[in-house]
């Protein structure tokens, strides 16, 4: 008698590069890695860090060359899709194309969204332009700055971050967690989840270690789970923990301070 292996798991990740690879798709395919997943990427831009040594730059992925990833893949039946790293509104359009084609799986779509070098006009049009995602994703987390641009409102409370999640399920979201990190409590990271219908709040303690790339890894965990058939819950509250975990046993490698003033001995 033969027993039949299960095919490896095969999730997406449309993300952009991170030259620290502390996050990114190199985040994304490390969490991959180890839920025992196969992981595609779809490259949305390069980042480098700034010759003035106090930030980042970013490089969108040449839009015919972006076009050609995503249509090299449309025939790969994949478990789940993440989206990262969306540079540029042409970009993004291309996006929403594919995963409107790719409606029989999970997405999962990390807005990454703040970059102090964009303008308060170009920040306007992205925001209406991931807005227009909500009805077709599965779970989106954005973080409080995130979430208060994709809500219009301000929070600065648990029950803001309440409220902000009912205005994006409003809006399209079946899924939203809102990741608190430490701005409205400096020792513990709350994460609110809502499902439309019930709140879930998950809490762990703010660790002082690199957590460089904690928003990736979560949503790269959240599509590992949802890719292995876990419940969206069930997909939150493992990722929170691996993140937890991540954090704890984390080293300082994709740290820029540490990096550029290493650099600078």
């Amino acid at each position: 008698m033969t027993t039949m292996m299960k095919p490896m798991p095969k999730i997406l990740a449309i993300s952009g590069s991170d030259i620290l690879s502390g996050g990114g798709f190199q985040a994304d395919l490390a969490t991959y890695s180890q839920y025992g997943i196969y992981g595609f990427v779809a490259v949305t831009s390069i980042v480098t860090a700034a010759e003035n040594g106090t930030g980042f730059d970013i490089f969108p992925t040449n839009l015919d060359i972006f076009k050609r990833q995503l249509d090299s893949l449309e025939g790969v039946a994949f478990d789940a899709i993440k989206i990262g790293l969306l540079p540029s509104l042409e970009i993004a359009d291309l996006t929403l194309r594919f995963i409107q084609r790719h409606q029989d799986v999970s997405v999962i779509f990390d807005p990454v969204l703040v970059f102090k070098e964009n303008k308060d006009d170009e920040i306007s049009q992205m925001t209406a332009k991931l807005l227009a995602f909500l009805p077709y994703v599965t779970v989106i987390t954005p973080n409080l700055r995130e979430a208060e641009m994709l809500s219009g409102m301000t929070i600065t409370t648990l029950s803001d971050m309440k409220a902000a999640a009912v205005i994006l399920a409003n809006l399209g979201s079946q899924h939203t967690v809102i990741k608190g990190g430490s701005r409205l409590d400096k020792h513990f990271a709350r994460d609110i989840y809502y499902d439309g219908q019930a709140f879930h709040e998950f809490v762990q303690p703010i660790v002082a270690r690199n957590n460089n790339g904690a928003g990736c890894t979560f949503a790269s965990a959240i599509a590992s789970n949802l890719a292995r058939g876990k419940s969206v819950l069930e997909a939150v509250e493992y990722s929170k923990a691996f993140v937890y975990q991540a954090i704890l046993n984390s080293n300082e490698y994709g740290v820029f301070q540490r990096l550029n003033s290493e650099g600078n001995q």
